[in-house]
């Protein structure tokens, strides 16, 4: 007995120390995926007596310890890391909010980076970018996890269009800046504080910096550089950051409680597909595959692909099994328009929420001209409104609002015309794709988005028996409703299956109900 504490009290005192990665003493299991939490395990000798098959020791390690575990950049002495600990320190519940949202990112990001060989630190590099908000945007147009700027975006092949934006993609935008990243290390010939403050401010700003101390003899390292204010700050905020991973009890701060395996899987969608209904196919709210999908512009996957959506691991089986049953002509709604005399493509394209390119793709034209009384095919979003909640609190209503041009008049700032139009500042930047600090000028012209009336929505209650083979998923399709609505109307268990000959009731919208 006394041997088994031993070897227990030398592995916990291993993880502890955080000094070298966790591996097990003898592996006598594999991990099992996906798991919140993975098992190491430590064969242990077998009790006096014993028959040698005395089951495994199991020490649990969790996302933090993972991380500690590959700290590597060495420089929490510094003192311009314990100011930024001590800012952090006085905020502690703001850090911890940031951390809680690195949830389902972060466990995807450090696989990332391990296998990479890169420090763990890195991993939180989006902590310092954006707090680990996928939709954050900046004064100087940097958008995503990583703040990538539109030009340097570009030169790693991330798409920015009006479908989609992979600078929000959290695969996409990962890889991209693992790779700037891994180039600018090369570059500054192994040093990762250089590179960081390259990613930052650009590895011109840093070059020119060393330039400089070199010809006055003075240290090339990232601490005696001049840099830019913003920089100087930059890197020793991620160290503060790390600093306060490897101890939060001495700042007061609860790391909360993060999956160590990535919460999500790619599913292939097979072509273009509306993202209210691939949220019924996997069985989730929209609000969930947009804060998973966060590079969406629109109510749709892109039409030229890639056609890959990620949807939470455990849903992957139920989205296969509800696509295989999807016709074509579910996948999106299409809107036959009559051109009326007058009217052009850019005032049609303007109606229905989407661009003059996308009207002629769909229909094949090759230049603007249309003639009254032909029509036109124009995608829409299939769902109403409230199922793409998400990306209207981050874009616009998603053609279901009143969208209006505002010209800035002199003396109008970004906080009047967001109070004049009963809308956020934010929201304003966001539909405009400028920062909330942007300087606007007079005759500049800005999209705002207001909420639009309810109509003749014509909504009755209905009682529904089940039949055998229908699912949850059926019976939404067939009456427009939501699968959380049906839940939520009959308190409907997530894990129980329906039943032959059950009663529900709905709440139906009867003008959106068509034949068969």
């Amino acid at each position: 007995m006394n041997s088994l504490r031993y070897s227990l009290l030398v592995l916990y005192a291993a993880l502890l120390g955080g000094c070298a990665s966790v591996e097990p003493v003898a592996t006598t299991a594999t991990r099992p995926v996906p798991m919140p939490v993975p098992e190491i395990t430590s064969s242990a000798p077998p009790a006096a007596g014993g028959n040698g098959t005395r089951p495994a020791a199991v020490v649990k390690v969790d996302i933090w310890t993972r991380l500690r575990d590959g700290f590597e950049i060495d420089a929490a002495d510094h003192a311009a890391v314990r100011k930024a600990v001590k800012k952090y320190g006085r905020t502690p519940r703001d850090v911890e909010q940031s951390l809680a949202r690195g949830d389902p990112y972060l466990a995807y990001i450090l696989d990332a980076v391990e296998q990479r060989g890169y420090p763990a630190e890195i991993a939180l590099l989006p902590f310092v970018e954006s707090s680990f908000d996928p939709f954050a945007y900046s004064h100087g147009r940097a958008a995503g996890l990583w703040q990538f700027i539109p030009g340097t975006a570009k030169m790693y092949g991330l798409r920015q269009d009006w479908w989609y934006d992979e600078r929000r993609d959290v695969i996409a935008s990962t890889g991209a800046a693992l790779d700037y990243l891994g180039k600018l290390h090369r570059q500054f010939d192994g040093d990762w504080l250089l590179a960081l403050a390259a990613y930052n401010s650009g590895s011109g700003t840093v070059r020119g910096a060393m330039r400089r101390n070199r010809k006055a003899g003075k240290p090339q390292d990232f601490w005696h550089l001049k840099l830019p204010r913003e920089t100087r700050a930059y890197v020793p905020r991620l160290m503060a950051i790390c600093e306060i991973v490897r101890h939060p009890d001495h700042y007061d701060i609860a790391l909360p409680a993060l999956a160590n395996e990535p919460a999500f899987a790619e599913v292939d969608t097979g072509g273009q597909l509306d993202i209210g209904v691939a949220a019924e196919l996997a069985d989730v709210e929209a609000d969930v595959l947009y804060r998973l999908n966060p590079g969406f512009n629109r109510w749709a996957t892109h039409p030229d692909g890639p056609h890959r959506l990620l949807v939470p691991a455990e849903r992957t089986d139920e989205f296969y099994r509800n696509l295989a049953t999807l016709d074509d002509e579910q996948r999106l709604k299409w809107v036959r328009h009559r051109i009326k005399s007058g009217q052009t493509l850019s005032e049609i394209a303007q109606q229905y929420d989407t661009t003059v390119a996308v009207l002629r793709s769909t229909n094949q034209l090759r230049g603007t001209t249309i003639r009254a009384g032909r029509h036109l095919l124009v995608p829409v979003a299939a769902r109403d409104a409230t199922r793409y909640a998400a990306l209207e609190k981050h874009r616009g209503p998603s053609g279901r609002g009143n969208r209006t041009t505002y010209k800035v008049r002199d003396g109008d700032s970004l906080w009047i015309i967001a109070r004049n139009h009963d809308v956020s500042v934010r929201q304003v930047a966001r539909w405009n794709q400028i920062g909330t600090n942007a300087v606007i000028r007079p005759g500049q012209r800005l999209v705002i988005w207001q909420r639009g009336g309810k109509g003749n929505s014509k909504v009755r209650s209905i009682n529904y028996t089940v039949r055998s083979g229908d699912s949850l998923y059926h019976i939404a399709r067939k009456f427009s409703v939501s699968i959380a609505d049906l839940r939520r109307w009959n308190s409907l268990d997530s894990d129980k299956y329906l039943q032959p000959g059950q009663r529900l009731t709905l709440y139906v919208d009867v003008t959106r109900l068509t034949s068969g």
